[in-house]
């Protein structure tokens, strides 16, 4: 069984290994008493691997070797016996060091002995322990209060710290939108950052305030409180790096420039709110603050997180993944009833179904995802969920840079033409995302066949209004000959409308329309030509028969050469010239085709009259 630093030894073999040894911990059981009648056995690889320490200028090293003289210098005033026994390390045995080779050598020597191993170190306590060895673990004492950590957070304006072998400690020092790369100290050497890295872990070890995040063969992220703490280890990373982030502070919703409009929004109408970013915008600060915000009028909060590295207040549970899983955490949440859940960092797609989940199950959801705008936020949901229950799911986006709210979207589900399409049988489930400030339409979100597709409007209209800029100048000086100041009308990018004299009409179209055809082919648009007044004219008799593709309009009286105007119901829809068979000639496609159908069908006036 290992035992603990309260028992005493008396009359007993002890082999310290290197950790002990550097705590100082074995020269202080000795002035107590707490070691006496006893041998202590100093196997030769504890003195070598001191030694190597001391030669790299290392101060582990020189300590360590201090206290070993300081051990035998007590050990003769306590008649306590002190030997050095053991085989020296080999080359293979000190390049294998990390790995845990010395360590070995040090149990071994403990076993050998019948001696008790007292050690610092968790990991060889059990190894020793499960080999049949007597142990002594002497966890270090920690201070809750002082992780050891806070040395490298002197400057409160520091939000991380980023250490690795062969470079200087760096640290990201300022404000969001203001942070500067600054470099500390000399570079940090192998067994340095080893320390640091043996030292966290010995704090996570026994303190109350850890949460374990990840843990990998070769990478593991502890929340040792307001630490957020990455190891990295080869082979994952070319070398040993630490990261360690701290909250540089927490605000309220106040201290943010909010909009009337938008507290109004988040006060009663959002509740399937996406706060988006790059990392170190804030989003987690500003999720923190809405969660309390949320708290403060009296609803059930909850948060889920991993590591559980929110700031809040302590009515605000913060809940990590039950079993490992998210999922198992919702069915819980849903039992609890929360008004309001904060979802930190939506990453894989099981975080968006479950977002997504509680959302349709009623609860009040804040999600933090990473995006570089905030479109691309909704864009991660577009690929995982259905699209038309994304509005559902997300009302509100809320994107920050450099700690501030620089946009904020609102989504809604309508039906409609996308923008930039003309015919109306192309209506459409689409989804709007609006500014909230100023309600100007930003991009449309619908499918285009079997993709989902989210469309820039504003970069359409700009280019249909460049695109209407060109063809209106080029029309008005194509017909200047006619009237200084045609009466022309951009429907859309593709469609315009020429008002003009009834007597210029003939020429404008020209004869079996192919002044106007060449005219929408030099353009690539549609053009329609009718009257600025809107005299019908006396109505000639005629007919219109179906042939083939086409719907013939035809005259008893002879008008080869003239061209007539078409109304449906007094609304005027053509200018033909009549051809050498006395008729007018439409495609039952086209769009007048398709008008002259739908008239005959629904019974509506057809007037045929003389341009003149």
């Amino acid at each position: 069984m290992v035992k603990t630093n309260k028992d005493k030894f008396n009359k007993v073999k002890i082999v310290p290994d290197t950790s002990i040894i550097i705590s100082q911990i074995l020269t202080e059981k000795i002035e107590k008493g707490e070691i006496k009648n006893s041998e202590i056995i100093i196997p030769i690889a504890v003195l070598d691997e001191l030694q190597a320490q001391a030669s790299k200028n290392q101060e582990i090293g020189f300590l360590g070797l201090e206290e070993l003289k300081k051990i035998k210098e007590i050990s003769t005033k306590k008649k306590i016996k002190f030997r050095y026994l053991g085989t020296r390390p080999s080359l293979e045995d000190i390049k294998l060091s990390r790995s845990g080779r010395i360590d070995a050598i040090i149990r071994d020597e403990s076993i050998k002995n019948d001696a008790i191993l007292f050690t610092g170190d968790y990991v060889q306590a059990i190894v020793a322990e499960a080999m049949g060895a007597k142990v002594n673990y002497i966890p270090k004492e920690i201070n809750e209060e002082d992780s050891n950590l806070d040395k490298f957070f002197k400057d409160e304006l520091i939000s991380s710290v980023h250490i690795k072998e062969g470079i200087p400690i760096r640290v990201k020092k300022g404000l969001p939108g203001d942070i500067e790369l600054v470099s500390i100290g000399k570079e940090i050497e192998e067994e340095e950052i080893n320390k640091i890295i043996k030292d966290i872990e010995d704090f996570a070890r026994v303190s109350k305030k850890r949460d374990k995040q990840i843990i990998r063969d070769g990478a593991k992220v502890i929340q040792l409180d307001k630490f957020r703490i990455t190891i990295t280890m080869p082979p994952f990373s070319d070398k040993p790096e630490i990261t360690i982030i701290k909250p540089i502070k927490k605000l309220q919703i106040s201290d943010y420039d909010i909009p009337k409009k938008l507290m109004e929004r988040i006060e009663v109408a959002a509740e399937g709110i996406l706060v988006a970013g790059s990392p170190g915008s804030g989003k987690s600060t500003f999720a923190s603050s809405l969660a309390e915000f949320y708290s403060a009028k009296n609803k059930i909060v909850k948060t889920i997180e991993s590591p559980k590295d929110l700031q809040v207040n302590p009515e605000i549970s913060q809940y990590g993944p039950l079993e490992g899983d998210f999922e198992k955490t919702a069915e819980i949440l849903l039992l609890v009833r929360p008004d309001y859940t904060v979802f930190d960092e939506v990453r894989k797609s099981r975080d968006f179904m479950i977002f997504a989940d509680l959302r349709l199950s009623g609860v009040g959801m804040i999600g933090v995802v990473h995006a570089s705008n905030p479109v691309n936020s909704i864009q991660r949901f577009i690929e995982r969920i259905e699209m038309g229950m994304i509005s559902n799911i997300v009302d509100t986006v809320i994107f920050l840079k450099d700690g501030k709210i620089e946009k904020t979207y609102q989504l809604e589900l309508v039906m409609k033409v996308p923008t930039g399409m003309l015919e109306a049988d192309l209506t459409r489930p689409v989804i709007e995302i609006r500014d909230f400030i100023d309600s100007t339409l930003e991009y449309e979100i619908y499918t285009y066949g079997e993709e989902k597709v989210i469309i820039p409007v504003i970069e359409i209209e700009k280019k249909e209004r460049k695109t209407k800029d060109v063809s209106m100048k080029k029309l008005k000086e194509n017909y200047a000959k006619y009237e200084e100041d045609m009466n022309i009308e951009m429907i859309s990018s593709k469609r315009a409308l020429i008002k003009t004299d009834k007597k210029n009409i003939p020429e404008i179209i020209g004869r079996n329309g192919q002044n106007i055809m060449n005219m929408e082919k030099k353009l690539g648009i549609k053009i329609d030509v009718e009257p600025n007044n809107n005299a019908l004219g006396k109505n000639i008799n005629h007919i219109i028969h179906e042939t083939g593709n086409s719907l013939d309009i035809l005259f008893k009286k002879k008008l080869d050469g003239k061209t007539l105007n078409v109304y449906i119901d007094n609304q005027y829809i053509l200018s033909a010239t009549v051809g050498k068979r006395n008729r007018i000639r439409v495609a039952k496609e086209s769009d007048i085709g398709k008008s002259i159908i739908n008239a005959i069908i629904q019974e509506q006036k057809i007037i045929v009259a003389n341009i003149d």
